[in-house]
């Protein structure tokens, strides 16, 4: 294995990573893991960097939300966060404001034409359970284009 970055190495380093895109803590951690001298090292960069306003988690959150809340509901989206090791307050700050608009414009996406048959209809309410979305929500899409049909 190749010598340990030193502090100034290591720091050049995540700040490389961190202006390509935003990272959450455990994640930058990770990356970092590996070319420190010690773990008590990458925790003060760490430390150093959530300081000074150029790492931060909710940040990370936000971003990452934003980006996936075009294509998946809020469920899917909370695990995904929790997953990249995003504390459990600031998860749960995500919130579900416009699930039903954006069910609707990933099932226009995905189905140009409204569900005929119950088949289709359940075939489409997987679809968006899938990408996270809630039963309550689901339902009543359905239900709505079901009337409008």
């Amino acid at each position: 294995m190749d010598e340990p970055d030193t502090p100034g190495e290591l720091k050049t380093r995540a700040l490389r990573y961190l202006v390509r895109r935003e990272h959450s803590r455990a994640e930058l951690a990770r990356k970092l893991g590996p070319h420190a001298e010690s773990p008590r090292a990458l925790e003060a960069l760490l430390d150093e960097l959530v300081a000074k306003k150029q790492l931060s988690d909710e940040r990370y959150a936000e971003e990452r939300a934003r980006s996936l809340a075009r294509k998946y509901g809020p469920e899917k989206i909370r695990h995904d966060l929790k997953a990249k090791g995003i504390a459990d307050h600031s998860v749960e700050r995500i919130s579900s404001e416009g699930e039903m608009e954006r069910a609707r414009a990933v099932l226009g996406r995905k189905y140009r034409e409204p569900a005929s048959t119950r088949e289709e209809r359940a075939k489409r309410g997987r679809f968006l359970q899938s990408r996270g979305f809630s039963m309550d929500v689901i339902a009543r899409l359905l239900r709505d284009s079901e009337e409008v049909s």
